[in-house]
């Protein structure tokens, strides 16, 4: 007789005291609470340390699955890059030194892009702080910061501040520029909504977009809107009526967001000979990403490679010729695969997966059940199967 266990996670669903905005405490909630009525049940840590992040940082989606699948504490890409700049190795990285000195070499720009937040999900300012004092200590002659803002795993207005701390950083080092400022909305789209990762790319490349003459009065602009952070339309610093800067053939490149899954859309645009997400002429760069995104990406140098994490529970039920099935939408398809099998593309053996398409909506507080109805369908569905 099949018997299937079932591990469900609810993303970001989690227990605190009620208060004022507390979702869960606030919705009805009638089978979640049998369960616990029924059923022993406790809580587990999710942030800081206990899940190999900084003491007090928030935990998120993907350090969630990369621990309940190791079933272990990993330590994160944001502590593991956060100690070497206080060790000083990052300052000697080897893939980081090469961008520098392609761009000195080969009289290129250097250009440095990714979420500029404090938030620590996908990317941290101060380490985007070292990457400015190391490309000055290098003796580049100038980095062009491509901001994308948060207003997500942040306060949504919080851009702001983070632009006039960066800039306020640059100011005092005398080094360094703003060229390029967006919503992550548009340059960090993880659903192959290329139109989104297009206007990205125009920005970036082609200096396309809203124009402004400074990074502070696009959040002027944006707020007086009432657009907030995430969804700020890509816009080109000008300098003397021109863009302060465009990426062209040879430039160097250092991507210094560390979380994979919203880096992969727009490296492809820049990297893959053969991209066809939109139409564009290929020319190469060097390009340097913080970690690996995906193996398939070519032309792409990493800075801090993948660490090895083994006897993940998939290896485990695989090992005693158990089967198992991944079933996830679009959203969340790579936490229940490829984090929660410690960094791993490939599936297990005896490991099916299913991906339900997320629903085409600009924000899905316009269709808050998601897919939930069709993948509860198919995972019916599969159960049912011999």
């Amino acid at each position: 007789m099949k018997k299937p266990t079932a591990l469900i996670i609810m993303d970001g669903w989690g227990q605190a005291n009620a208060s004022a905005g507390n979702a869960v405490e606030m919705a009805n909630t009638p089978n979640y609470d049998r369960l616990l009525e029924k059923y022993p049940h406790t809580l587990i840590a999710a942030s800081g340390l206990d899940v190999g992040l900084p003491e007090g940082q928030m935990g998120n989606s993907e350090v969630g699955h990369l621990n309940i699948g190791a079933g272990r504490v990993i330590y994160q890409e944001l502590t593991r890059i956060t100690k070497s700049i206080k060790d000083g190795d990052f300052f000697q990285n080897p893939e980081l030194v090469g961008a520098m000195q392609h761009a000195k070499t080969h009289g290129t720009k250097l250009h440095t892009w990714g979420l500029l937040s404090d938030g620590g999900v996908h990317s941290h300012i101060e380490h985007l702080k070292a990457l400015i004092q190391m490309s000055k200590d290098q003796g580049v002659d100038n980095i062009y910061v491509h901001a994308f803002m948060d207003g997500r795993d942040t306060s949504p207005t919080s851009g702001f501040s983070y632009v006039k701390e960066l800039e306020s950083f640059m100011a005092e080092i005398h080094y360094g520029v703003i060229a390029t400022v967006s919503g992550r909305y548009y340059s960090m789209d993880r659903d192959k909504r290329w139109e989104r990762i297009e206007k990205s790319y125009n920005m970036l490349v082609k200096g396309e977009g809203e124009k402004s003459d400074s990074a502070v009065a696009v959040f002027e602009k944006s707020y007086e809107q009432g657009v907030t952070d995430e969804f700020i339309l890509p816009t080109v610093i000008l300098s003397g009526g021109q863009a302060i800067a465009k990426v062209a053939e040879n430039d160097s490149i250092i991507f210094f967001n560390f979380r994979p899954d919203r880096a992969r859309e727009i490296t492809r645009a820049i990297v893959d000979v053969d991209f066809d997400g939109f139409e564009r002429t290929y020319f190469p760069t060097k390009y340097v990403g913080f970690t690996q995104y995906d193996k398939t990406i070519e032309n792409i140098g990493i800075a801090y490679k993948q660490q090895s994490i083994d006897n993940t529970l998939g290896q485990y039920l695989a090992h005693l010729g158990k089967t198992q099935l991944r079933i996830a939408e679009t959203e969340k398809y790579a936490h229940v695969t490829f984090f929660f099998n410690g960094g791993i593309e490939a599936p297990n053996e005896g490991e099916d997966r299913v991906l339900i398409n997320s629903p085409k909506v600009a924000t899905y507080d316009l269709k808050p059940e998601m897919s939930a109805y069709e993948m509860t369908e198919r995972l019916l569905s599969e159960l049912d199967r011999d």
